[in-house]
């Protein structure tokens, strides 16, 4: 049985998102106390994980969908992401922005797809 390639293309960029989204902005909680430089190598090595799935994802999803629509897909996956990180990791509060931007977002999608 072949996996959709929308599903392969969104479960590996969701995949690649956490890597993206603990790289980027883990080790303010997690590295605080250690020197920049540190937090850097540290990141970088989560990051390389990004990349071998963000990778495979955009070359699969490029065999249906266009650069733009790839994009998109990639920034609404990212605000998914991002918003329970912060909320459950970080201990941000929860704010309305999110779904204002999400809504954004969704906005967003339907351009790039509705043709």
């Amino acid at each position: 049985m072949q996996i959709p390639v929308i599903v392969q293309t969104v479960g590996l960029l969701t995949m690649s998102n956490v890597f993206m989204t603990v790289a980027w902005y883990g080790h303010l909680k997690s590295l605080s106390n250690k020197a920049w430089w540190i937090a850097a190598l540290i990141s970088w090595g989560i990051a390389l994980f990004e990349y071998l799935l963000q990778v495979p994802a955009n070359r699969i999803g490029y065999s249906q969908y266009s650069l733009a629509q790839l994009k998109i897909m990639q920034e609404a996956i990212t605000l998914t992401v991002f918003v329970p990180f912060a909320m459950f990791f970080m201990d941000q509060p929860f704010k309305l922005d999110y779904v204002w931007a999400g809504m954004c977002l969704v906005g967003a999608v339907y351009f790039i797809f509705r043709s």
